[in-house]
């Protein structure tokens, strides 16, 4: 219990340190990428967690639920704008701080621990942007999914990934629903529990990192 304890204290910590160092408020080679991301992570499930009161999960009906948000609901095409540049800003700090990792040797010993979890979680975020494309069910969404499919199947074990994640066809009942469920509910929580177990190990490697 003691273990589990520590992990969120520490993830809380990290997040909201009781104590910042002067020098660690300047702009250095960080720039709380990380943080920017986590940032952007959070504004994704606040704006998410609203759409799933209007959005449809149904191949005959999603499409019309994003026109019903977009022209009947009041801040609902900003809503959708919102949900959509956040997750652009998720990818691209995420990028951005997985190279200031590489370019600064950050993910050198100790850190190669988490530097395999950094890694997991970029490509798990990728996975939910493939995801959540589909879920508007326009011709744009099926054409990209389509083509996601096709460069899955060239990949080794890509024909058994294929048949879970489209066991009918793209933009099908069964297919929508996978990617569904896994956009909106795997993918988050393993994503967020993946960022609190990146968070604590770098407050638990803080006294080898230079700029903590």
């Amino acid at each position: 219990m003691n273990g589990a304890e520590g992990f969120v204290r520490d993830f809380v910590r990290h997040l909201f340190p009781r104590v910042v160092l002067e020098r660690n408020l300047r702009l250095t080679y960080t720039f709380c990428l990380g943080g920017l991301a986590f940032t952007c992570f959070l504004v994704l499930l606040c704006s998410g967690v609203l759409l799933l009161f209007y959005y449809q999960p149904s191949t005959a009906t999603a499409w019309e639920s994003i026109l019903y948000l977009e022209s009947q609901v009041p801040g609902g095409a900003f809503l959708r704008n919102l949900h959509r540049l956040s997750s652009h800003g998720f990818l691209v700090l995420l990028f951005l701080h997985t190279l200031r990792v590489v370019l600064t040797g950050a993910f050198r010993r100790p850190r190669e621990l988490n530097w395999i979890i950094g890694m997991v979680l970029l490509c798990l975020s990728l996975f939910a942007g493939y995801t959540g494309y589909l879920l508007p069910m326009d011709q744009l969404a099926l054409w990209a999914t389509q083509t996601g499919m096709q460069l899955l199947l060239s990949l080794p074990g890509g024909e058994l990934a294929h048949r879970f994640l489209v066991p009918d066809e793209v933009g099908q009942p069964l297919s929508l629903v996978r990617f569904y469920v896994l956009h909106i509910a795997v993918l988050p929580m393993l994503i967020l529990g993946l960022s609190m177990l990146h968070f604590y190990r770098i407050r638990r490697d803080k006294g080898v990192l230079p700029y903590l």
